[in-house]
């Protein structure tokens, strides 16, 4: 799914890695439009859902070459550093705040996006786009707590469940900087949305604490460990939870009393763009209520559709929590924003230090 760092997946659906690599500024057809999107993330016609690519390319005739990365940080470096051209890109808040600031994001003719409409207020205007010029929210969640109630004996109310010395060697730990550092900031009583290098070193401190009780750090080894019940607890992303949770009737979820990460992809147009309209068109059709909802079925991920919600939803999947926690829940959440480039540096300096010692 979007929030793990996956085995990179080559080629999903109908991507045309040539085509996408064209220099900027060329003039191009009026054909196509050239998405780059994080893998796993759209709906491609298993579980019964609908293949999205398909779909769009058959109701508008236009072809989509789409590929994926890895990473915030890839696309970043991809739009950066190499001559290409990509229409539509998917990235997070902090990084949607970084692109606009370098003014690498073209402004968006939302009469081309009607769709726009039935997104929820909570999800227009973000805070990373607070004059609603370059988004359209894709997707979002928050991060919670998987735990497996043969080992864990207490539904956990903190995220200091991960530091709890009577489950020494069976605690997972998220293993990315800025999820890390978050949980700690957030038990040192710093909001996570803000830091700087002193609040680094005191979520450096409280993770230094917790490394000696640790099983492993882990990314998408977390599905193994806590399927398979090789582990007791782990911080994840709340989609990827539920998928886990389905997987391993032995596990649960919980999320911290105080709230934790609200975190939201959107989708952006690129200055490198050569097929403008037809990337709004793209974009429309992705909020389309019927696309917005198989989308949301296959990542298990809340959509910020509300005609998707009200109308194409069950009501289990409305009434889970982790998919769709209460607004008086993501009322105590907070949103990663674009910290200095020196801040990020040195967060990520001592976080391998960490891990090191």
């Amino acid at each position: 799914m979007k929030r793990t760092i996956s085995i990179i997946l080559a080629v999903l659906m109908t991507a045309s890695f040539a085509a996408c690599f064209s220099g900027c500024g060329n003039s191009s057809s009026a054909g196509e439009v050239n998405v780059y999107n994080w893998g796993e993330y759209i709906a491609n016609g298993e579980d019964d859902l609908m293949d999205v690519i398909d779909e769009f390319e058959s109701e508008t005739g236009i072809k989509v070459n789409y590929t994926t990365y890895e990473t915030n940080e890839e696309l970043y470096n991809m739009l950066k550093n190499s001559n290409v051209s990509y229409d539509v890109i998917i990235p997070s808040d902090y990084m949607i705040s970084k692109l606009i600031e370098e003014d690498m994001l073209l402004e968006l003719d939302f009469d081309n996006i009607p769709n726009y409409e039935n997104i929820m207020d909570r999800f227009k205007k973000l805070d990373c786009d607070p004059e609603g010029k370059y988004t359209v929210c894709y997707s979002w969640g928050v991060t919670a707590m998987v735990y497996d109630k043969t080992k864990v004996s207490k539904k956990p109310t903190s995220w200091d469940a991960l530091w709890d010395e009577s489950l020494k060697g069976q605690i997972l730990m998220f293993n990315n900087s800025r999820d890390a550092m978050a949980i700690a900031m957030q038990l040192c009583g710093i909001n996570p949305a803000n830091c700087t290098k002193d609040d680094v070193d005191k979520a450096a401190k409280k993770l230094a604490e917790q490394k000696p009780l640790l099983k492993k750090y882990v990314m998408d080894q977390v599905f193994t460990e806590m399927e398979k019940s090789q582990a007791a607890i782990a911080p994840y992303y709340a989609g990827d939870v539920v998928t886990m949770m389905e997987a391993n009737e032995d596990l649960d979820y919980a999320m911290p009393e105080d709230g934790a990460n609200l975190f939201y992809d959107a989708m952006c147009i690129p200055k490198c763009s050569k097929n403008k309209e037809n990337a709004e068109k793209f974009i429309n059709f992705m909020q389309k209520p019927e696309v917005a909802a198989d989308n949301c079925k296959y990542l298990n991920y809340g959509t910020p559709n509300q005609k998707a919600y009200d109308e194409y939803l069950d009501e289990d999947m409305k009434n889970n929590e982790l998919i769709f926690p209460s607004d008086e829940y993501l009322d105590k959440c907070y949103v990663f924003t674009n910290v200095p480039d020196d801040v990020y540096s040195y967060m990520q300096e001592q976080f391998v230090k960490i891990q090191a010692e």
